[in-house]
């Protein structure tokens, strides 16, 4: 186990007393960034399938959906407990009854909690109040924000279709209620230096996010992304300085802050790039090398929050 940074496998053992496996769910919904709601064409990043690579279709109900995963799962490593995963687009964005009857049918037996993945700007407290009579029927709540970074010129290049106050708003909304929080993280987005990716990092611990998600960029088919991509006009940052980057943002984090994910997959099929060719797993043991030989540690650089100044009286 790498002790130099908080991995979120150890994080459910020790909530849970044992292993949890997360199940995804696809809902049949989508995004406000793609019906004119906020905007329009979606994030130059993400094509019309989303994210959700490896779920089924949203046709299936959420049970059907469910169990036909933790009979495989199940199966397969023993699970016994299981984590609903709702994945795809903005899981948030419906209609309030509509939203409480997609919770409602993810109580099912052994599924200890739900994991809720949407934008900063489709959360609210009337939809937060929801999670939380949800909550009370003994399943804990979780929430995912698809945050990429805290750069808001980047945020509009991209065409997020919101900014960074949208997410400092949610942040704090779901904190008010008592929610776990997960922010999503492109740590190498075309305009982002180290200056980004460590002010990414001092922004979630300060605002007491509870986990985060790292991934870097890359470049599904059908997206605007993939037009720059193939034109020759998008500049891809190599390897190494991923790694580092990954590295230098898990220095200036908070230690309490959960690392979900280091480094993100798509299938070959649907990308024309992903991490540089290389598997998820090669990357994620350069990055602990990294660390190691640079002797760096989750946590190392974060003397930021409560007053630096003052310390001179220390």
């Amino acid at each position: 186990m790498n002790r130099r940074y908080n991995a979120y496998s150890d994080y459910l053992v020790g909530k849970y007393g044992e292993k949890v496996y997360r199940l995804p769910v696809n809902l049949p919904l989508t995004c406000p960034n793609r019906d004119g709601q906020v905007g329009e064409g979606g994030c130059t990043f993400c094509a019309e399938v989303g994210a959700g690579f490896e779920a089924f279709e949203s046709s299936v109900s959420i049970k059907d959906q469910l169990l036909s995963n933790m009979e495989y799962i199940g199966g397969k490593y023993k699970a016994r407990k299981f984590i609903a995963y709702f994945q795809n687009y903005t899981n948030t964005y419906a209609d309030k009854e509509t939203f409480r009857s997609y919770l409602e049918e993810a109580l099912l037996e052994n599924v200890v909690e739900i994991a809720i993945s949407t934008r900063p700007d489709a959360i609210s407290d009337e939809y937060l109040q929801i999670m939380k009579e949800i909550e009370q029927k003994g399943v804990a709540i979780s929430i995912e924000l698809g945050l990429q970074t805290v750069n808001y010129h980047t945020l509009k290049s991209i065409n997020r279709g919101h900014t960074l106050a949208e997410f400092i708003d949610a942040a704090i909304r779901i904190k008010k209620f008592g929610f776990e929080s997960c922010a999503h993280v492109i740590l190498n987005l075309p305009g982002d230096d180290m200056l980004d990716v460590i002010e990414t990092a001092k922004i979630i611990s300060a605002l007491g996010v509870d986990g985060v998600k790292l991934h870097s960029l890359y470049i599904t088919k059908c997206s605007q992304m993939a037009l720059e991509y193939e034109r020759g006009e998008l500049q891809i940052s190599s390897l190494d300085e991923y790694v580092k980057r990954a590295a230098i943002f898990m220095g200036y984090l908070s230690r309490d802050v959960v690392i979900e994910r280091l480094v993100g997959r798509a299938p070959e099929e649907d990308t024309l790039f992903c991490n540089w060719n290389t598997s998820w797993w090669k990357i994620k043991d350069m990055i602990e090398r990294y660390m190691d030989s640079n002797d760096i540690y989750q946590g190392k650089f974060c003397d930021y929050l409560n007053g630096k100044a003052l310390r001179r009286w220390e």
